[in-house]
């Protein structure tokens, strides 16, 4: 097991060398056509989606799948990629609804988080794997959370990036009920109950929406982002140009753009809306089964703008439900991962190291 520091430290000087700058456009995309069911008006018609994924050294023994939130792209994992693609075989999908893997076609009910886990299941037996610990940031983390509850068989653990697991043991809280407490989540009222306007607003300059959200510690938002019931970009209605996202280069920037062109944000506020979040909390509250035992990695920024994790964390008992857990806490905003890729790295390769051990060599598939 890799001693931390070290780890820091070999990270640090590697970076400090010149790595190879990531180009998105050199990885080649898989598709799996997987079923869906969409639930429009009420009724289920199941439907073909094509979900795309970037499939990384299929060789290696241990898989990881890298599960992206929002508003993000698989690309948004290049640190990451960069970093465990020598050692580990790599899985990195575009959500369904986002960039170009489709979606069964109804924006509030057909995007659950059972769906979502169905989504990584079909994509892995596609690329032909037997199971994979599961990499989430943002909701990324709650799907991975959901697939290690569901499935512990085929997820044999996760790494859970900002957002801690959010357990459906008691009963369901609508949105309003969160907003007093947590008032930087109100621009989540406005995505569940002016979805069609929200997309409007989100697709008329789609540089804008990303340059707007993805900000770091050093180069914040405005602080009434995020605060707006009616509005997710009015705080920034002063600015006339918002600056680049910080930690892209220009190239990965405009591929961010390109990518949320091919069908905008129409599909991907699918997780805010009420009937998809009240779904994905009956159908985990049902089951009762809401401890995961799997090893699990939580990393939780210091600077989050939207909420303070740890203390969610706590108020929620997350960790009563994971006995075999370990939270890490780092600097950083809410994209922690790309803001200090290193310390983020170091972490998850001790962990990884702790979980697996050794040189990934060897094939795992089905």
């Amino acid at each position: 097991m890799y001693n931390l520091e070290i780890l820091m430290g070999l990270s640090l000087l590697f970076a400090a060398s010149g790595s190879s700058a990531f180009n998105p456009r050199d990885y080649q995309k898989s598709t799996a056509t997987c079923q869906a069911t969409n639930r429009a008006g009420g009724q289920e018609t199941v439907v073909n989606i094509d979900l795309r994924y970037v499939d990384i050294n299929p060789s290696a023994k241990t898989t990881l799948i890298m599960v992206h939130g929002w508003p993000s792209l698989w690309s948004s994992w290049a640190n990451q990629i960069q970093e465990f693609q020598e050692d580990y075989h790599l899985v990195v999908p575009d959500l369904r609804g986002f960039g170009n893997s489709t979606h069964p076609g109804d924006v509030r009910s057909s995007g659950t988080m059972p769906d979502m886990v169905g989504d990584l299941i079909c994509i892995l037996e596609h690329a032909g794997v037997a199971s994979a610990i599961c990499v989430g940031h943002d909701w990324g983390s709650q799907i991975c959370y959901e697939a290690a509850r569901e499935r512990p068989d085929l997820f044999p653990g996760v790494v859970g990036a900002v957002i801690p697991y959010l357990p459906s043991a008691g009963d369901f809280m609508p949105m309003e009920a969160l907003v007093g407490a947590l008032p930087k989540l109100s621009y989540q009222l406005f995505f569940n109950k002016q979805t069609a306007e929200a997309v409007v607003e989100l697709d008329k300059d789609v540089r804008r929406t990303v340059r707007a959200t993805l900000r770091t510690v050093a180069s914040p938002p405005p602080d009434d982002f995020l605060k707006s019931r009616t509005s997710f970009l009015e705080a920034w209605n002063n600015v006339s140009e918002i600056p680049p996202v910080p930690f892209f280069s220009p190239d990965e920037e405009d591929y961010f753009i390109e990518q949320y062109g091919i069908q905008g944000f129409k599909y991907t506020l699918e997780f805010y809306t009420e009937e998809n979040r009240h779904a994905s909390w009956a159908f985990a509250n049902m089951q009762g089964n809401q401890t995961i035992s799997q090893p699990v990695l939580s990393i939780l920024p210091k600077n989050d703008p939207v909420a303070d994790w740890a203390l969610a964390s706590k108020i929620l008992k997350s960790t009563d439900y994971l006995p075999n857990s370990k939270t890490e806490f780092m600097d950083g905003a809410h994209w922690c991962h790309i803001e200090h890729p290193q310390t983020f790295n170091a972490l998850m390769r001790a962990w990884l190291e702790g979980v697996v051990g050794g040189k990934n060599a060897g094939h795992d598939e089905l």
